[in-house]
């Protein structure tokens, strides 16, 4: 049966990335933090879970991703409490050209411009 292990984030400042994502979901370094000449690290969710990898790319961002991480919520104080933690913490909001009338997602940016959605939950 296949599952998903890792999930991979192409990034060009590896170490910035790693403590925006480590901070932004509270993971781990499996192996200690980066060195200078690394180009790739893991982070681990505590308690077990997919795992979230950053690899230095050369590949642009695109503006407009075809995969992109939806991180949940249980309600819309908690989303918006979540956008001002993780806009703190480097992320920048996004003007999305493709939000619905009344979405329940806001489009953010992590520090290296990968897109990424923090959605109410409760809304269905």
């Amino acid at each position: 049966m296949l599952r998903i292990g890792t999930v991979v984030l192409g990034v060009q400042d590896l170490h910035r990335a790693a403590r925006f994502w480590s901070a932004a979901l509270g993971l781990r370094f499996r192996d200690g933090e980066p060195g200078p000449d690394d180009e790739w690290v893991v982070l681990d969710p505590p308690g077990g879970g997919t795992a979230v990898a950053l690899d230095v790319s050369a590949v642009p961002v695109q503006e407009i991703p075809r995969v992109h991480l939806d991180l949940l919520v249980d309600s819309a104080a908690e989303q918006a409490a979540e956008v001002r933690r993780l806009v703190g913490l480097g992320a920048e909001r996004v003007d999305w050209p493709l939000y619905p009338e009344s979405p329940d997602f806001v489009v953010l940016a992590d520090t290296e411009g990968n897109r990424f959605c923090v959605v109410d939950a409760s809304r269905g």
